[in-house]
């Protein structure tokens, strides 16, 4: 984990706007002025590359914003950070203060977030959250999942996914899969929709190697890398692992996954507990 002393200095930040609207937002605008007023340099990206010099990308919006612009975070090794102008946002989850008074002082550090691999042929596709295989317009699509060469039975589903513990609480989550801090070096393989009960999520070491291929009617399949999607051929294999470099995320010293859990899922309401609201 790198500290605020690795960044330390006047910055150069870019900026990916969900929304062109967002650039009016009255808190976004304070959360600028503040910080050039500190002498740091704050310059808009369109998203697909990073101007020279960009010491931190600043994704503004919500989770979805946050994964597209991780893609560019990642190949550059660039730090991000996530302002939620947007909805839910566990990625994307610092207001705007918060990333003006973080930036400002130094109070934040830089956490590895792992990030998958998925190799269709000679085709290379990163996620952050996860990658899913669904059926098509066909029945039931049967998956059959090798973890390190070692067979699991056949899945019959509407598709089945792998998830970092950073996709742990979004898609992954509503499929049933558990909930996982984010540090811990495992991944999730869930079913989505699956025939039988007696399947469920599946945990698994990190460093694991999974291979999916398909029984299906279909000719082709879709595949869900974070928030795109794509055609492959239901004779295709899948090849998931994580990437050989990690996502760096800056975090803001008073995160807390535990609070957030919380406040964004309303985790563990209950009137007789006190929590209702």
């Amino acid at each position: 984990m790198l500290k605020f002393e690795d960044y330390c200095g006047n910055m150069k930040i870019s900026v990916i706007l969900g929304k062109a609207s967002f650039s009016g937002n009255s808190d976004f605008k304070r959360l600028c002025s503040r910080l050039e007023s500190e002498g740091h340099k704050v310059e808009h990206s369109d998203g697909k590359t990073l101007p020279d010099g960009t010491d931190v990308l600043m994704s503004v919006g919500g989770d979805g914003t946050f994964l597209a612009a991780s893609k560019l975070a990642y190949e550059t090794g660039t730090p991000i950070v996530g302002v939620n102008l947007g909805h839910l946002g566990f990625l994307s989850e610092n207001t705007p203060d918060a990333v003006a008074e973080a930036l400002s002082g130094g109070h934040y550090n830089i956490q590895d977030r792992s990030m998958l691999c998925a190799s269709v042929g000679n085709d290379r596709f990163l996620a952050l959250n996860e990658v899913c295989v669904s059926r098509g317009d066909g029945p039931m699509l049967g998956v059959d999942v090798c973890v390190d060469g070692n067979a699991l039975p056949t899945y019959w589903a509407d598709g089945l996914m792998v998830s970092t513990p950073s996709g742990s609480t979004a898609y992954s989550l509503s499929v049933g899969g558990p909930i996982v801090m984010p540090s811990s070096k495992v991944l999730i393989i869930a079913p989505v929709a699956p025939h039988n009960l007696n399947v469920r999520p599946m945990i698994v070491p990190a460093e694991s190697r999974i291979e999916l291929s398909f029984q299906s009617r279909d000719r082709s399949l879709n595949l869900s890398v974070d928030n795109s999607l794509r055609k492959i051929s239901a004779d295709s294999s899948v090849l998931v692992e994580v990437a050989q470099f990690s996502l760096k995320r800056v975090c803001l010293d008073n995160s807390n996954f535990i609070k957030a859990l919380s406040e964004k899922l309303f985790w563990g309401e209950d009137k007789r507990n006190g929590h209702d609201r």
